[in-house]
């Protein structure tokens, strides 16, 4: 693999950062690394490789001889400036909704359907990353059992959200055990001490967007058109790390030991499931780690053809920013 020129579009955020990270941990070839983010970011420098590299602003002609650029400024942003990158000759990977659900793009998950690259115009893109660290746990029992329908809900830590909602939790917990008064800024409520059943935005369903993802993104990666999911999304007082606890319905006859098999046999996942002796997966234990856990696996007692099951994952990795360099690898 060639060395390639690199740029990272929201480089100044949470997911830009990991991105930086990845790149780095991975020994990516990269020869040259292009910093961007909005206006207020210019004069920042972010270390790679030992080298502090200046942020640059964010503009239509940013991307003069890049091969790879990596989007995770939102979606606004994507829409106006991931054109531009592919009509100077880079692949954009994008982490925003911008692309999802346009069937033009390929939406990719490394370890389920990377041959789906092959299909790109110059566009690839990123999942939600609740729906990234689900999947990574469904797909492997979808081979075995032929999946039909999930429920599920996740726990999502506030890193989600962003800084500011890390912020918010840290000055909360101590305004709450101190007795002091407080008002949310981030949330319609309180999240210290507290769960949120409200992440993103209502529709007249009564879903949330995040909560139709899996079901709406789940079809596109699974390529399984019918593929239904009912989700309910949960924010958490956790700083990193998303949980999601499944209960899906198959097609087969399933059975524990098949499950555990397949799930064993699957790249980036790691079966922690022992539940005599306390070993379950957690936020704690999975928060800075690339493999997604699973456990807590069991026949379904309202499902026919059913298992539940529990799988937590970083989301800034595994649901943005090592996805997107996988990606970025595959390419």
């Amino acid at each position: 693999m060639k060395n390639l020129h690199v740029a990272i579009a929201g480089a100044t955020g949470a997911v830009g950062v990991e991105m930086i990270r990845t790149l780095e941990k991975r020994r990516f070839p990269v020869s040259r690394l292009t910093l961007l983010a909005s206006s207020r970011s210019i004069g920042k420098r972010l270390l790679f490789h030992g080298e502090q590299i200046p942020v640059q602003e964010l503009r239509e002609d940013s991307f003069q001889d890049v091969d790879v650029a990596l989007f995770s400024a939102g979606a606004g942003a994507s829409k106006k400036f991931a054109p531009f990158a592919v009509q100077a000759g880079a692949v954009v990977v994008d982490n925003s909704s911008a692309f999802r659900m346009d069937g033009e793009v390929p939406l990719v998950i490394p370890e389920i359907n990377g041959n789906d690259i092959r299909k790109n115009r110059g566009i690839v893109a990123n999942p939600n990353c609740t729906t990234a660290i689900a999947l990574m746990a469904l797909h492997p029992l979808h081979k075995a059992f032929g999946v039909r329908r999930v429920f599920a809900a996740s726990y999502q830590a506030v890193s989600g959200t962003g800084a500011q909602a890390i912020e918010e939790l840290r000055t909360q917990v101590a305004d709450t055990v101190a007795e002091r008064p407080f008002s949310p800024k981030v949330y319609p409520h309180p999240i210290a001490f507290n769960v949120i059943p409200h992440v993103d935005v209502f529709l007249e369903n009564g879903y949330t967007k995040e909560e139709m993802k899996m079901q709406n993104e789940g079809r596109r990666i699974l390529h399984l058109p019918e593929f239904k999911a009912s989700v309910t999304c949960v924010r958490v007082p956790v700083y990193r790390a998303h949980s999601v606890a499944i209960n899906a319905e198959f097609e087969r006859p399933v059975s524990i030991e098949e499950a555990l098999e397949a799930l064993r046999a699957a790249p980036g996942l790691k079966v922690v499931d022992d539940p005599a002796n306390a070993q379950y997966p957690m936020p704690v234990n999975v928060a800075g780690r690339d493999d997604c856990e699973v456990g807590r696996v069991r026949l379904d007692c309202a499902l026919e053809n059913g298992l539940a099951f529990w799988v937590a994952g970083d989301q800034l990795l595994k649901g943005a920013a090592l996805n997107a360099v996988q990606i970025a690898e595959l390419l």
